[in-house]
This record gives C-alpha cells, structure tokens and sequence, in this order.
C-alpha cells in the first residue's frame, strides 16, 4: 500500500466531519426558526404600520421624520438578524484567528435572542474583561448556540440563563461558563451526554428529540482547538457547562 493510499481514508474521514458539523449547524438555526420568523413578522408589520403613519402624515414633518425613524431601526433590526443567520450557516472557515469571545457570545445571543424570550428564559451576561483566543469563530459559535438550545429545553416553564466570559490567568485559558435553572441531570445520565447518539431529551409537541449528536459534536470542536468542556448538574436546580480554552496557540 503506497502512502497516498493510506492518506484517502482521512481524507473522506475529515470530508464526514466536516459535512457533520455543517448539518449540526444548519440544525441549530432550524431550532430557532420559528421564533426568527415570528420576528421578522413583528418587524414586518411594524414597518407597514409605520409607513402608513408616514403617507397619512401630510404636512406633519415631526410625525413623518417619527414614523420613519421607526422604520429605519426595524429594518436595521431585521438587516442584523438575516445578517447573523447567514453567517452562522455559510461558515465554514476552518482557519483560526484571535477573536473576542464576548463579542462571539454577544453575536451568538442575537441569533437566539427571540427563542429564548418566547420561553420566557431571562439572559445575564457576565463579561469580565474581553479576552481574545485562537479559535475557528464558526465553530465556536455552534458550540455556543448548541448550548444556550439546551439549556433553553432544559426550561419548558422558563427560567434564567447565565452566560459568563472570564481569563483564567493562572491556567492561562479563557472560561465560558453556561448555565441553566433547569431540570438537571441525574448522576447516571451526566457521564454519558458526550457519548454520540446518547441524549436526554423527550420528544417535543412536534415530535422532534434530540439527535444524541450535539454535545458529543461540541466535544470533538473543544478538543480540536486544545481545550475543555465540563458539567455539573444538580437535579431539581440546573446544569453549569464551561468551556476552557488556550489563550494561545498551541
């Protein structure tokens, strides 16, 4: 066997991962589209109501620069989100660069923003300073969104969500910590989330579980990129999933 041939197989192994992730990723914006859609009919029916306000404003200058003033933040707004979901999708960049893992979490809440509102989950952000870390930004952010998705159906009556950026001088990483006031995870189900195809959720009014796939996935990236991801769940009172990775390249 020459050595191109023992090459092909990670090859097609690296071309399953790749196509992998990218159905994990179009996965997690098919989670959010219904409430995006609900959104963008707000948004929608704010412009019409605000346009029809401004052609009825003849000769009122205040009242039409009002009513367009309206209609040029939702169009912003929606602009942001099309924006956001497209670029959540088509990345599929794997080359890393230092990137500010606040503005990573601020532009991954954006994209989950309405989701988590409809069900009643209140976000707290916590950023201690803006450190900056050498990872592929596109796979960090389903990570990141994986997570906030479970935490938000770890909730089905709502609840809080924290999301917390810190640098750890002392093990020179940065930490994102995730964490719900949810149902828990009971101590023989917690060691086996990472496991492919294992998963905890029931099937929702639609129908739909979960693919077993997800934090086994976010697994594989955290490790790619040298770092860590962790749990702890109390039953009855929520899970706390962080994430740790190098300052620096490895």
């Amino acid at each position: 066997m020459t050595g191109e041939d023992l090459m092909v197989p990670n090859t097609e192994t690296e071309q399953l991962r790749q196509q992998l992730l990218q159905a994990q990723r179009l996965s997690s914006v098919g989670a959010l589209a219904s409430s995006v859609a609900h959104e963008f009919n707000n948004i929608l029916t704010t412009i019409i109501n605000y346009a029809k306000l401004a052609i009825r404003a003849d000769g009122n200058e205040g009242a039409r620069t009002q009513a367009l003033e309206k209609i040029l933040k939702g169009s912003q707004r929606a602009a942001t989100i099309i924006n956001s979901m497209l670029g959540f999708a088509r990345n599929n960049s794997t080359q890393r660069s230092m990137t500010d893992m606040a503005a990573l979490v601020e532009e991954v809440l954006i994209l989950a923003e309405k989701d988590l509102s409809k069900h009643r989950v209140q976000v707290e952000k916590k950023f201690l300073g803006r450190p900056q870390a050498p990872v592929i930004p596109g796979q960090l952010e389903q990570v990141l969104l994986n997570l906030i998705i479970n935490a938000r159906q770890a909730m089905p009556r709502g609840g809080r969500l924290k999301i917390e950026v810190r640098e750890n001088a002392r093990t020179n990483m940065v930490e994102l910590r995730v964490a719900d006031s949810g149902n828990g995870i009971p101590p023989d189900r917690l060691r086996l989330i990472f496991e492919p195809f294992y998963t905890t959720k029931e099937p929702d009014e639609n129908g739909h579980g979960g693919t077993g796939l997800g934090l086994s996935v976010c697994r594989q990236i955290i490790e790619q990129h040298q770092g860590r991801i962790r749990v702890e769940s109390v039953v009855g009172k929520g899970s706390t999933f962080t994430v740790k990775l190098p300052l620096k390249p490895e």
